[in-house]
Formats: structure tokens, C-alpha cells, sequence
């Protein structure tokens, strides 16, 4: 988008202030406002940073100062504020490409794919939970009369909260995102928004961007919304599913789709497949990046709802309890990532993975057609079906064991978000949690 339609579309919408913005490797968004009457500042110089205090994105308080260097392809005019748009940037350090910035690595590998005569296309299923602060100042569930054992599409629920729900989804329309599905989840008070797909980079931004707007609708209904992979023990928690497809480069024909295969899928669609398999285990420290993360991929049901959570490093048809479901023709969907994950340094891992394995023609082996989660330890043996990682720190190990990962992300980045990961696993360490002092504290 040149700077003359950008100034079009200021004219025709009333905008007067921009939030240019950009986000560190926890995937949580930072921004400053700017007004509109010093756009083309914006434009050519960007929005500084002083970047140590900005988060995870590799600076130190004596490093200089970042520059957000606006991406108005991204433009977004915020649905609930008219006078207000938002706008993705990449980040720069003394006029260079800063290689720790997500949007900037994501970039970087989609660049790969386009010199292989691909365009990589995305879609996510962003699930979340509504809370309510109490009296003592803990998150519950905000709905008191959400209490079904299986609650998933329970349309009682679904209309007490029909409101925020179309709130969000009249937005989503205004800002042309095409939503078809809303639903309630597996868990108490927990939801889900579906939207068209785009290229990987546009639904990157607007994962970014759909994170901010609900977490907003929801504090203006006084209530908290949350994208914590298990924010309870005993409720469903929160995935993050990534529907993928390679195109050509005019994203014109789905090079994933073969009619003639029997579940709709080419031979690129299942080298790729191969690929992700053959990576799942160090792709998991980026798709389900926080400790918290592994509460969520247990081979047990919740006390409350249902449990589709990957356990397996497997693929099939349309079949819930699987890593990879292939849920039409024509594309795959991953299942393992979840609600923490930083959208562009996922969708970089994946379809870094995926094109390896093309360029390997990895063979993903037999599909699964049965339920995983009722097969014995004995059987998986036989079949040669590993478990994914169950905690961080093993998700960690494998990681750094990855060269085909790390590179994707940079070598540098890559050792750095392993620094970040480690210290979190051992602060989590260091912790002592209440189940911890429920159980020893009067028995020892």
C-alpha cells in the first residue's frame, strides 16, 4: 500500500491517531500512538523503541534505540473507535532488518518459499476462556451457570454470551476478515472465532490484532478474556490450530489438493506433512512455548468437557486425536499448537519443517484411523508412534538438537529464545506451587 492511499483511506475514515505496533517473542503486542499528521514521520523513520524495556527481542539498556518501520498492508482501522487504526511494523536497529524481531523472521522464511514458487496460506482457531475477578481477587469462569459435564456447543451458554460474541464478529466483518463460525468450546466459558484464511503473514497480523480486540470487548464487559494454554486443571484448555496450505505464487491453484488421493491430499501435501512430523518434537518448544504449555497435552480427559489435545506424533483423516487431522481436501491442520503461541515464529517453525520435508520427499508413513487416546503403551511401541514432548524443557532439548529449526529462526534468535525457555523452566522450578504445600506441608 503506497503512502497516497494510506493518506486516501486517513481522508475517508476520519483517522487521526495510528497505533504502530510490533510484538516480542511472547507474541504479546506493543505499541506507540501516533498521529496522523505526522504519518509520513511514521513512514520513513518509524515509531522508536527503547527495546530492553519492550521485553524479549534481544536488547540490553545500552543498545540503541529500535525503529517500528510500519507495514501498511497491514492497516487495520479499529471497529470500535473510529478515529483509531492499527498497523503491524518490523523492526529496525540503525536502519538494518532486526533479526529478532518475529515478523521480521517469519518474513525472512516466507521469502524462502516464495523463491520455491510457493505462497504459504494460514488460517487459526483461536480458542478462548471469560473470567471474573472475585471478591479474593481469583479468575473463575465468568458465567455461573455454565456447569454442563460437556458444555461444547451448548446453546444456552452460547446466547448469554451472544452479545460479545456478535460484537466480535460484526467487527471481524467490518475490517473484511469474511468470520463464518463462533461456538462454544470444550471448557467453561470458553470460545471460539473462525475466519477466512490468508496468506501466512496477514493471518499472523490478524491473530495479533484478534487477540488485542477480544481481550478489549471483554474488559469493556468487565471481564477477563484469556489465551493461557490450562488456565484450570480441570477444565479443557486453550489450542491455537494452524490450517495450512502451500499455493503457487500467484496463490491462484492449492498445490496441497488432489481429488484423486482418498483424503483429497497431493504427493507436496504429504511430503510436507512428513516434514512436520519429522520435526514435531523441537517444533513444540515454539508452538507451545510457556510451561504451562504441557498441562495441555496429557493423554487424560478434563474433569470438565472434552479433550482433543495432540499426545502423539502422528497424522490421519478426519480424526481429532490426532498432531496432524486432514479435516478436507486440501489441506492439513496442526493441532498441537495452543492459545501462547507467537503466530509469526509458529507459522516460520511449520512451514520451515513442511518444506524440508518436500525438499527431502519425507513420507509420513501410514495415516491413523483409530483413537489414540484409548491405544496401549504396547501397541503405539509396535507402530512406532512417539509421544510428543511433555514438558518445556524436554520440548527445549529437542529444539536445540534441530538444526533445519534453528536455522529457520536464525541461529542467533534460535539460541536466544532457547536462553529465554531454559530460565523459564528454571524460575518455574524455583516456584513452590499450592498443590505442592496441599501435599507436603502437614506430612512432612
Amino acid at each position: 500500500m503506497t503512502l497516497g492511499q494510506v493518506k486516501e483511506i486517513i481522508e475517508k475514515k476520519g483517522i487521526e491517531f495510528f497505533l504502530c505496533s510490533f510484538v516480542e517473542m511472547s507474541g504479546a503486542p506493543k505499541a506507540k500512538v501516533i498521529p496522523s499528521t505526522h504519518l509520513e514521520d511514521m513512514a520513513n523513520d518509524g515509531a522508536g523503541f527503547g527495546g530492553f524495556a519492550a521485553g524479549e527481542i534481544g536488547q540490553s539498556p545500552h543498545d540503541p534505540e529500535m525503529a517500528c518501520i510500519p507495514d501498511f498492508n497491514s492497516l487495520t482501522h479499529v471497529p470500535w473507535r473510529d478515529n483509531l487504526a492499527w498497523v503491524a511494523g518490523d523492526m529496525q536497529v540503525e536502519g538494518k532488518p532486526w533479526h529478532y524481531c518475529p515478523r521480521t523472521i517469519l518474513k525472512r522464511q516466507l521469502d524462502k518459499a516464495v523463491k520455491n514458487g510457493y505462497t504459504f496460506n494460514v488460517g487459526i482457531e483461536a480458542e478462548f476462556m471469560l473470567l471474573k475477578q472475585d471478591e479474593n481477587g481469583l479468575y473463575a469462569p465468568w458465567d455461573t451457570l455454565d456447569t454442563m459435564d460437556k458444555p461444547c456447543y451448548d446453546l444456552k451458554a452460547l446466547y448469554r454470551n451472544l452479545d460479545m460474541m456478535t460484537t466480535l464478529i460484526k467487527y471481524m466483518q467490518e475490517l473484511d476478515w469474511e468470520p463464518y463460525a463462533n461456538d462454544h468450546e470444550d471448557g467453561t466459558c470458553q470460545f471460539e472465532l473462525n475466519w477466512t484464511y490468508s496468506d501466512a503473514l496477514t493471518t499472523a497480523d490478524r491473530h495479533t490484532f484478534f487477540k488485542w480486540m477480544v481481550k478489549t470487548v471483554a474488559e469493556e464487559s468487565g471481564l477477563l478474556a484469556t489465551f493461557m494454554p490450562k488456565p484450570f486443571s480441570n477444565l479443557t484448555g486453550n489450542g491455537a490450530h494452524f490450517h495450512m496450505s502451500l499455493w503457487d505464487e500467484d496463490n491462484q491453484n492449492n498445490l496441497f489438493l488432489d481429488e484423486d488421493d482418498p483424503y483429497g491430499l497431493s504427493q507436496i501435501g504429504y511430503w510436507f506433512t512428513g516434514g512436520v512430523l519429522k520435526h514435531a518434537r523441537a517444533l513444540t518448544a515454539v508452538t507451545n512455548p510457556l510451561v504451562n504449555s504441557y498441562k495441555r497435552l496429557v493423554r487424560r480427559k478434563p474433569k470438565s468437557g472434552s479433550t482433543w489435545a495432540p499426545v502423539y506424533v502422528t497424522y490421519g483423516a478426519n480424526n481429532r486425536t490426532q498432531m496432524i487431522r486432514i479435516p478436507a481436501h486440501g489441506r492439513i491442520e496442526n493441532r498441537l499448537g495452543d492459545g501462547a503461541a507467537n503466530p509469526y515464529l509458529a507459522a516460520t517453525v511449520l512451514l520451515a519443517a513442511g518444506l524440508d520435508g518436500i525438499e527431502n520427499k519425507i513420507d509420513p508413513g501410514l495415516a491413523n484411523e483409530d483413537n489414540l487416546y484409548e491405544i496401549s503403551d504396547d501397541e503405539l511401541e509396535r507402530r512406532g508412534i512417539h509421544s510428543l514432548p511433555s514438558n518445556l524443557s524436554d520440548a527445549v532439548d529437542a529444539l536445540e538438537e534441530n538444526e533445519i529449526i534453528k536455522e529457520s529462526l536464525g541461529q542467533e534468535y534460535a539460541n536466544y529464545f532457547i536462553e529465554v525457555k531454559r530460565e523459564e523452566w528454571r524460575n518455574y522450578h524455583l516456584s513452590v506451587s499450592q498443590w505442592e504445600t496441599d501435599n507436603y506441608l502437614t506430612v512432612y
